[in-house]
């Protein structure tokens, strides 16, 4: 998928582990090359996907979702395991890009919404954004719905 900001999206492999090892160091993430790749293989195996930003050199950007059906719902939810930009290429557009394309993923898996949970230490900054992508509070979490809801009818 390309953007008209000269990014390219797209599903991470495993030969990206040492470019998303880099990113992920960027953010305070220690984690090695080989423990990624083998997460990255784990995760296109079952019920997610993980996208990668690029524009050259390593990536700019990573978002991990995870979807799975839930009892208090018809279609599955999915969930934001992991929404990280590079420092240096932040307030570009590139985290708006990666949820449009991370709905996107989760609508063609049959989720009906998409969760968004802020961990300590950046719960303001990332509250905060998912307010502003059209994301609403809903206790610890925030959500947004994938599909539009047809008027006069019930959630």
């Amino acid at each position: 998928m390309s953007s008209r900001y000269g990014l390219q999206i797209r599903s991470a492999t495993v030969s990206d582990a040492t470019g998303l090892a880099e990113l992920m160091g960027s953010a305070g993430f220690s984690v090695t090359e080989a423990v990624l790749a083998e997460r990255l293989a784990a995760i296109r195996k079952g019920a997610g996907t993980t996208l990668l930003a690029f524009e050259w050199g390593p990536p700019s950007g990573v978002i991990g979702v995870t979807w799975f059906p839930t009892l208090d719902a018809d279609q599955a939810t999915a969930r934001i395991t992991m929404l990280l930009v590079n420092p240096s290429d932040r307030r570009r557009g590139i985290g708006r890009l990666l949820l449009k394309a991370a709905a996107q993923a989760a609508r063609s898996a049959g989720c009906g919404s998409l969760d968004l949970h802020a961990g300590a230490g950046d719960e303001v900054t990332l509250r905060a954004f998912g307010r502003a992508s059209g994301f609403e509070d809903a206790g610890p979490c925030l959500v947004r719905a994938l599909r539009k809801r047809a008027p006069g009818r019930d959630p």
